[in-house]
């Protein structure tokens, strides 16, 4: 193996084990020599051997839910994007980002039936 490089992740928790901070670095990260603040975070790594999806999703109690619709927005979008890089398949990635488009737009008329 070349290079490596490292990705830091610290959660903190209150009492009841609740995330309250979540910060990261990484040393490739042009502010790798400081935290970076974040309100939520979804990490998902591939088990070849099982053949299974392992995954860390955690968000603190400050994210608000119009903050979480637009960060399963954006996430949904960027996975269509790696679906097309990795894959011949830009039809399943239009899908998704059609999927993306759809679920966002009911977020935002749930917004508006309950103002």
């Amino acid at each position: 193996m070349g290079k490596t490089s490292t990705i830091q992740i610290q959660v903190g928790l209150d009492n009841d084990r609740i995330p309250e901070k979540i910060e990261w670095r990484a040393t490739d990260s042009s502010e790798s020599d400081r935290f970076q603040q974040a309100k939520a975070m979804m990490i998902a790594f591939w088990d070849g051997g099982d053949k299974t999806a392992l995954r860390i999703d955690l968000w603190t109690k400050q994210m608000m839910v119009d903050e979480m619709a637009d960060f399963f927005f954006q996430t949904l979008m960027t996975m269509a994007d790696t679906y097309q890089r990795a894959t011949p398949y830009k039809d399943q990635a239009d899908d998704l980002r059609a999927f993306a488009k759809d679920f966002y737009k009911k977020f935002e008329e749930k917004q508006k039936q309950e103002q």
